[in-house]
């Protein structure tokens, strides 16, 4: 099976979460695939500007921290 780019990095990113992490998102996206495509989710409301900008820092201290580790 081919992956494209996106397909590439998303499966590598979940790779290196931790087990238990691994398996939560697994969960959620076999519950969001059983919605089926005409679901419409409206997620507009759930994280907020200050939320986002929150997420991302942490998530890039995450990855910094994973690649000091990774380099010898």
């Amino acid at each position: 099976m081919q992956l494209n780019s996106k397909e590439e990095l998303l499966l590598n990113a979940y790779r290196r979460l931790p087990p238990a992490a691994a398996a939560e998102i697994s969960a959620l996206a076999q519950r969001l695939a059983a919605l089926g495509p005409e679901a419409n989710i409206d997620w507009s409301d759930s994280w907020s500007d200050e939320d986002l900008q929150e997420f991302t820092a942490a998530s890039l201290r995450r990855l910094d921290a994973d690649d000091q580790e990774d380099t010898p």
